[in-house]
């Protein structure tokens, strides 16, 4: 009898003595049998009358390359996006930033007569003078219904009416501004390719069409006048049109009358309207509608009653109750000098002014 580990006829010839199986030293785990090429069918896909007895597995290496590959791929696709995505505008393709177009302005004071109309009190001159009707303040500048267009969104032609109804209250209603003590509200609102403008405006003024401080604001000079009601008068409206497929314009138009007393003036003593009709084109780009800023292009303004002989560069200086213009023209204008802005005045009609 063999030992229980022999085979049934005993050791085959040749075999090493004593029964000794020289590969039992060897371990197949199940590791190096998953990894083997080679893979012998199951006996049910031996019954399916497979030719070969064995089927060939595919190569583990093989299989990591693809893997590889795919996650090369995959990197690469992500890298692309993300830089695509860093360096495009939310907004559209970014133009190049233009040259700044500076504001033109034109003041044109508008002179009486006569001799300016006073009464006791505010509410008499407005109750008698074509300013009865207006509105009082921010109420005298409404939004109109507004449309998208081919370019742009209703959100963003409502944002542009906005952002100009917030300059021109800023810059002609608010008494700090009207006043001369102050110029950041109106400025804030201005895009940066302004700024320097403004500030030379206010630095060094100049009647060049360019830098005059009442171009920007409406101010009256404070060693002459002061406001007897801060309810100003206004009337007037806005308009917004897409200049172009990146630009939106908004025009505005409004008349605004103040009622004023002279400076250090008691409560009891005279008061009289100034009346400025003021026109403002306002720019804005796509980044000006998200930073709630805006461009001034052109700024036109007709003022009465002023004197004609007097500089509204600075200042607009209103003739008060019961003054009349001195004689006297502007500055003559040289037609020599291709940067000298011709002299402009007119006459304030007589149906302008309060019937008291």
């Amino acid at each position: 009898m063999g030992g229980p580990g022999d085979p049934p006829e005993g050791t085959p010839e040749g075999g090493p003595a004593g029964g000794e199986d020289e590969y039992r030293s060897v371990v197949f785990d199940e590791s190096f049998v998953r990894a083997a090429r080679l893979q012998e069918y199951s006996a049910e896909e031996r019954m399916a009358d497979h030719t070969p007895a064995v089927r060939r597995r595919p190569s583990l290496q093989r299989g990591l390359t693809r893997q590889l590959l795919v996650l090369v791929v995959l990197v690469a696709v992500a890298l692309g996006t993300a830089v695509y995505m860093s360096v495009r505008h939310p907004y559209g393709t970014p133009q190049a930033q233009s040259a700044a177009e500076p504001l033109r302005m034109t003041v044109i004071p508008l002179t009486p007569t006569s001799g300016v109309p006073g009464a006791a009190d505010a509410e008499t001159l407005y109750a008698h003078s074509p300013a009865a009707q207006f509105d009082i303040g921010a109420e005298g500048i409404p939004l109109p219904a507004a449309r998208g267009t081919a370019h742009f969104s209703d959100s963003q032609v409502v944002a542009a009416l906005i952002i100009a109804k917030d300059y021109i209250v800023r810059s002609a209603l608010y008494p700090e501004v009207l006043t001369g003590r102050q110029t950041a509200p109106a400025r804030a609102l201005l895009d940066a390719v302004q700024l320097d403008q403004f500030d030379q405006s206010f630095a060094h003024p100049a009647a060049d069409g360019r830098h005059a401080p009442t171009g920007w604001l409406i101010r009256l000079d404070p060693a002459r006048t002061q406001l007897a009601d801060d309810r100003i008068r206004v009337q007037g409206d806005l308009q917004a049109v897409e200049a172009d497929p990146d630009t939106l314009e908004v025009t505005a138009d409004h008349t605004l009358v103040y009622a004023l007393r002279p400076a250090g003036a008691p409560a009891g003593a005279q008061v009289s309207l100034f009346t400025v009709r003021r026109a403002l084109t306002f720019r804005f780009t796509r980044d000006d509608l998200r930073t709630h800023q805006v461009q001034l292009l052109t700024s036109y303004i007709q003022a009465g009653p002023l004197a004609c002989a007097e500089d509204s560069t600075s200042y607009l200086r209103p003739l008060l109750a019961g003054h009349t213009a001195r004689t006297g023209a502007p500055a003559g204008t040289d037609p020599f000098a291709t940067d000298s802005p011709a002299a402009l005045c007119g006459t304030l009609a007589a149906g302008a002014q309060p019937k008291v």
